[in-house]
């Protein structure tokens, strides 16, 4: 069974917790619970073409620029979910300066953008021009719900292919 690292980044409140808990175990809470340095989570999974993968998700607690620490989370990752909160733009500013971040220490890596809380899109900052412009710029871009679970799978599943 391959076994692979993926790192979940974003700016704090994105829903990368959530994602992770609805991903893992199918579950919502509406419940916020800030990350303190990282959780780990692990998932196994059947890929398209019948491997199996174990990803081992590392949380990494939000911030809008990464620390030495942080940095150092992103070691022997094979790839990351850069998650947006499409209610506050400011969160879209953050993942450009995360992925700038990721790309000097790591190099390039496989990602996945994740533009979150898609159950509240009336009350989106973040518009289609938005997206279009960073799938122009060859982001992977998918918008997500951590409630529903819109979107939350493929996005894992389309990152361990890249990874695997």
């Amino acid at each position: 069974m391959l076994v692979k690292k993926i790192c979940m980044i974003g700016d704090f409140a994105v829903g990368k917790t959530s994602l992770v808990a609805r991903f893992v175990h199918t579950v919502f809470s509406d419940k916020y619970l800030t990350t303190v340095g990282v959780k780990i989570d692990t998932k196994a999974l059947t890929l398209e073409d019948a491997r199996q993968c174990k990803l081992i998700l590392w949380d990494i607690a939000g911030s809008s620029a990464l620390t030495t620490v942080e940095r150092s989370y992103l070691k022997g990752a094979a790839g990351y979910l850069l998650v947006v909160d499409g209610t506050r733009r400011s969160t879209l500013d953050a993942a450009r300066q995360l992925h700038a971040q990721v790309r000097e220490t790591m190099g390039e890596l496989p990602f996945q953008v994740l533009i979150n809380k898609a159950d509240l899109s009336e009350q989106w900052e973040i518009g289609d021009d938005d997206i279009k412009e960073l799938e122009r710029a060859g982001w992977p871009v998918t918008r997500s719900s951590a409630k529903s679970g819109a979107g939350v799978e493929d996005s894992f599943k389309a990152l361990a292919a890249c990874v695997a």
